[in-house]
């Protein structure tokens, strides 16, 4: 598991346009914390500690701390403004987070054994229909990523969103919609070119 993520930050009270540009150009990102019927709060962090923070993957999954002036806050990224060129995150919107209520979000999908799966020891290519799964569960019960284990995955086959074993007290938000849900995760094909071949071999048999 990563080490929990904190960050310092301090109210705002200079809001607009030009104020969020002044802010950038003293190296501080503006971001707003909003949620759990509280008043939102504008407040500015120091863009070179979030840049570092937000290079994690659980800095997207995860709960977060906020000490705003002294005053910690659980806060989940909701989102986040990047510049269009240049490494600098321009804005955040961090949602609050009440641990004793639900919480929807999504979670990074790690893919196990890639180089030992069977499929693509028979030639087949792994394809990725999710990279990560959107789940319901109390805030303490919310995993970093979700681990799929994909060694045993023949060519044609596929790993749905049933085949996806969850920590305990996690669910899938897909699944729960109904059994037409059952959403494909990771699959592995047969390759491009020996498909046309097989289809144009049988096709030759069929004459």
């Amino acid at each position: 598991m990563s080490n929990k993520i904190t960050l310092e930050a301090q109210i705002r009270t200079d809001l607009g346009k030009g104020a969020s540009r002044r802010l950038r150009h003293a190296s501080l990102t503006p971001a707003i914390i909003y949620g759990c019927g509280e008043t939102p709060v504008s407040i500015t962090l120091a863009h070179n500690k979030l840049f570092k923070a937000q290079e994690q993957e659980s800095f997207y999954s995860q709960i977060l701390t906020i000490s705003v002036d002294g005053k910690e806050e659980k806060v989940i990224v909701k989102a986040m403004q990047r510049h269009s060129h240049k490494p600098i995150v321009n804005h955040v919107d961090f949602l609050r987070i009440d641990m004793t209520q639900v919480l929807h979000t999504s979670i990074p999908v790690h893919f196990l054994n890639e180089e030992e799966c069977a499929g693509v020891k028979s030639g087949g290519v792994i394809a990725h229909n999710m990279n990560e799964i959107e789940v319901a569960c109390l805030p303490a019960n919310l995993p970093e990523f979700i681990e799929v284990d994909i060694a045993a995955l023949e060519v044609g086959h596929t790993i749905h969103l049933t085949d996806v074993k969850l920590p305990e007290g996690v669910t899938s938000v897909e699944l729960a919609k109904g059994e037409s849900h059952d959403q494909a995760v990771v699959s592995v094909a047969t390759p491009k070119g020996a498909a046309i071949e097989e289809e144009a071999t049988e096709e030759a048999a069929a004459e």
